[in-house]
């Protein structure tokens, strides 16, 4: 009776909703169920809504308090110390008992609203006791008065409450693993379970409006998400205000589902306009404004683009003229400066309104998760950019698969310094934050290496995106208490150098997290997080992804990655077959991705990369990888730039040629160093050609195509 009224009151109060009700029934004799942790409310949310009357394995501090006391009269209560041995031993006699058990893991109500550290003797509790784990996920109650979370989201007296029951799943350990690694090994299970039963209870249906209203709801309105180097911050009301203004003149133009090309920079302006055009049912094109005439024409013909948007002040400022001139040949430019003049006081007072009310906002289009959301362009460092066609559900996906695995707040502030027509300033620098209640700074240009520091100590920056390249610029210049509030800084697009990270760690005491990922991945694949770190890997795949190695000849530690997951693209755009959407496919068959990467897997999932397929030379018959050359000859120059390029050679198939900006740089210093490191002198370039500069793509990836015009032209 006791459990009847207090379901009735906790559905009344916070309109319970409860999903995987067919896993509850016919739970195993041995039944260990797992939740996340994030209020008081907790324990009194399963014991209401489970079937079964299950025994909850408690802190001993909190068992004798006078909560544990009253609650030991209506259910039955396990009191333990989880750092004790001993406790342990209880715990898993009791669940050998049989019935149903109930822990959480994390030891602790949750202070940053994500998962916590997962002990590991809940996992040795259900490998010992050969128990059956049922992960359950609860929703809503962090934003509860009873939840820890005061002052990092916006509490509320009555939220709705979810609770997400997941499959039952047996951890799986290895039959020889003993002692203290088997522990290591099943706690290590059971975490690995946790995030993947974060990631699962995401939702994977929504757009990215429903997202950004939700997110709206969640932080408030008035709460201040994005701000430039205008320094006038928008909060939610204003953003989807402005957007909606935008949006409606560029929707009065356009069709339903059409691409539309963004010729911006990274601005409040771009993000006004990208969800102008979401709101709309339109899908932006993002152009990449440092691949010339040439290749923005050619990106225009790949996705059929009629009209590009633009700003009169940015073509100003970033000497585009020329450029656009040439652009206006093939497509209409729409520039947002004569979209603004030409807005009426009756347009605003109607934007005002509309962007208050949800329902009439979604109602603005009809787009679902799986239609196509943006449109993206390879770097082209290696040929000729494809379009890349990403759908909602893939960009939410690996929203998803990153929120699950590092804890970001409303009280983060975010600097994103990454074009937004690169992948990873388009998803970490922009729809993370947004979708997240981050407050987002942005600025123009990553290049300018005196200044972002400046601006990441005047903003109070916690999180910044960069590549090494960046990443290194910034620390050379940077005073030692520029980044003093940082405290995540991700690195990705380029190999993380470990000088670099030494030198971030050593000046700034942050360290920075090495990611891996895509374009085609929306892009993150595979991430360093608080949680799980390794210097030297790229950290492990994000949850929900698969993945194979195919064998290369000449490499025997791992192989080529293809990965296949709900954050793998629609497909892709050729120029050769403009707007024809090609699926991904590969020879692992159809919906898995060839990243050409060559990668290696350890038993504990890192993921360490070698390089592309295509960056590998072979040499008198031995595959050398290029980016290891450089990583040698940046052991010995570190203040240059280089990038390794291989050519023809008729006695040995291939030769390797060094391009570095170092003045003094001989062969016989790296032969020296390859000695001394035990690298094979095949690994040595056969010829070290000096350059200015080392050319960029805007992402700040070298730019290989470049590079070897410099090459061939020098030859």
């Amino acid at each position: 009776m006791f459990k009847l009224i207090l379901r009735l009151i906790l559905r009344c109060l916070y309109r319970v909703e409860i999903t995987g009700l067919t896993h509850l029934k016919d739970m195993p004799e041995r039944t260990l169920i797992v939740a996340n942790h994030t209020s008081f409310l907790d324990a009194a949310l399963l014991y209401a809504y489970l079937p079964v009357d299950a025994t909850f394995a408690i802190n001993t501090q909190v068992a004798n308090s006078w909560l544990g006391k009253w609650a030991a009269r209506v259910c039955e209560l396990f009191a333990m110390d989880p750092a004790n041995p001993l406790s342990i031993r209880a715990l898993i006699r009791r669940v050998e008992q049989g019935g149903c058990v109930v822990i959480f893991p994390e030891g602790r109500i949750t202070v940053t609203g994500a998962l916590m550290k997962v002990y590991s003797g809940p996992g040795l509790v259900a490998d010992k006791a050969q128990a059956q784990v049922l992960p359950i996920r609860i929703d809503g109650a962090q934003f509860t008065p009873f939840s820890r979370l005061k002052g990092r989201v916006r509490r509320r007296l009555f939220p709705k409450i979810t609770l997400n029951v997941q499959p039952l799943h047996r951890l799986k350990i290895d039959a020889e693993s003993r002692g203290r690694a088997r522990r290591e090994q099943a706690g290590k299970e059971l975490a690995q379970l946790m995030t993947q039963l974060m990631f699962e209870t995401t939702p994977q249906h929504l757009t990215l409006v429903d997202r950004l209203l939700d997110a709206r709801r969640i932080h408030g309105g008035g709460h201040l998400i994005a701000e430039d180097i205008q320094r006038t911050p928008l909060s939610y009301n204003a953003l989807i205000t402005r957007s909606l203004l935008i949006g409606r003149s560029l929707a009065a133009q356009t069709q339903e589902d059409e691409a539309v090309g963004l010729l911006l920079p990274t601005a409040l302006g771009t993000v006004v306009t990208f969800w102008g055009l979401q709101l709309f049912g339109r899908v932006p094109a993002m152009l990449n404004y440092t691949a010339g005439a040439k290749g923005m024409i050619a990106a225009c013909e790949t996705a059929q683009l009629k009209r590009v948007v633009t700003s009169r002040l940015f073509i100003e400022k970033a000497g585009l003229a020329e450029t656009v001139a040439q652009l206006a040949e093939k497509v209409t430019i729409v520039y947002l400066e004569e979209l603004a003049a030409q807005l009426t006081t009756g347009e605003k007072l109607h934007a005002w309104l509309q962007s208050r009310i949800d329902p009439w906002l979604k109602s603005l289009s009809q787009r679902q998760a799986d239609h196509r959301a943006v449109i993206l362009f390879t770097s082209g460092s290696e040929g000729v950019p494809k379009g890349v066609v990403l759908s909602h559900r893939n960009l939410l996906a690996n929203v998803g698969q990153l929120t699950s695995t590092i804890d970001f707040s409303a009280q983060d502030i975010a600097l994103n310094v990454l074009p937004l027509f690169h992948s990873f300033g388009l998803t970490g620098g922009m729809l993370l934050p947004l979708t997240s209640g981050m407050r987002a700074f942005y600025y123009p240009s990553p290049l300018h290496y005196r200044v972002i520091p400046e601006v990441a100590y005047d903003i109070n920056a916690t999180i910044l995106f960069g590549t090494n390249t960046f990443l290194a610029k910034y620390a050379r210049v940077a005073h030692p208490y520029d980044f003093y509030s940082l405290r995540y800084v991700f690195a990705g697009a380029e190999k993380l150098q470990s000088e670099v990270r030494t030198l971030w760690e050593e000046k700034f005491g942050v360290r920075i997290f090495e990611g891996y990922g895509a374009t085609e991945t929306s892009p993150v694949i595979a991430a360093n997080t608080p949680l799980a770190h390794r210097a030297g890997s790229v950290g492990r795949l994000m949850p929900g992804i698969e993945s194979r190695l195919e064998a290369v000849p000449g490499i025997e530690n791992g192989g080529q990655l293809f990965v296949r997951g709900p954050n793998v693209m629609l497909g892709h755009l050729l120029h050769d077959q403009p707007g024809k959407l090609v699926a991904p496919s590969s020879s692992m068959g159809d919906g898995w991705y060839d990243t050409g990467d060559i990668v290696n897997i350890d038993s504990e999932g890192f993921v360490t990369i070698s390089g592309r397929v295509k960056r590998f030379a072979k040499v008198a018959g031995e595959m050398v990888s290029l980016t290891s050359v450089e990583e040698m000859a940046g052991k010995v120059w570190t203040q240059a730039q280089h990038a390794a390029l291989a050519i023809p050679d008729a006695s040995k198939g291939e030769q390797i040629v060094l391009l570095t900006t170092e003045e003094e740089a001989v062969r016989a210093t790296l032969v020296a160093s390859a000695k001394s490191e035990g690298v094979t002198e095949l690994a040595v370039p056969r010829r070290i050609m000096v350059v200015k500069s080392i050319p960029l793509l805007g992402s700040g990836k070298t730019d290989y195509v470049t590079a070897a015009a410099l090459l061939a032209a020098a030859s």
